[in-house]
């Protein structure tokens, strides 16, 4: 019975290390992986309905391929509810490894941080314009697990809609449209109808 016990206690242990320990950095030979940029398509708003208590409006299309560069799952709360996953990625010279190398990068709050030591490794508007941290909104049950499966140095193509979200008692998230802004507001809104491994 003892052993059976210890045998249980093993198993549970190997459930909880594979299910939340994080998932290593998959590595990549110096140069840039991903070379265009978002491509982003203005439309008329239009309702998408009500997610989680949330009333989503789409204000544009959005493509992304881009290298994963950190993932955050939050917890508690309506927001983590419609979004439990926020994603940072990276296109140009921010899939590089030669740049990634010399960058500390983590999430925290729903932001996207980045710090090196010394001189930056690139130029700290194009390290801006060229990554962001993104609410990802899971359209499906398969896009969530395509979402919650993410692993920092995978390369991969999204497809949705930026959406502005409405939420009880006067809450409201507001997707940005730019690439270029940075700090509060600055963060991606997406809809996520379709997430893929990027071809390379």
């Amino acid at each position: 019975m003892r052993r059976l016990v210890k045998f249980l206690f093993l198993l549970l242990g190997l459930f909880i290390v594979f299910r939340f320990w994080p998932a290593s950095e998959l590595r990549h030979a110096p140069g840039i992986l991903v070379a265009g940029d978002p491509n982003q398509t203005a439309i008329t708003p239009a309702s998408l309905g009500e997610v989680d208590g949330f009333q989503l409006t789409a204000v544009a299309l959005y493509e992304i391929t881009a290298r994963v560069l950190h993932t955050k799952h939050y917890r508690g709360g309506a927001a983590s509810r419609l979004v439990p996953f926020d994603v940072a990625v990276g296109w140009g010279p921010m899939s590089d490894q030669a740049v990634l190398d010399q960058l500390d990068i983590s999430q925290s709050n729903r932001f996207f941080f980045y710090s090196w030591e010394g001189a930056p490794p690139i130029d700290k508007t194009v390290l801006a314009g060229h990554s962001a941290n993104m609410h990802l909104i899971a359209s499906n049950r398969s896009v969530a697990n395509g979402i919650g499966a993410l692993k920092s140095g995978e390369v991969v193509a999204i497809i949705g809609y930026l959406v502005n979200a409405a939420g009880p008692e006067g809450f409201y998230w507001n997707t940005s449209l730019s690439r270029t802004d940075t700090g509060n507001g600055a963060c991606e809104l997406l809809y996520v109808t379709a997430i893929r491994p990027a071809e390379q």
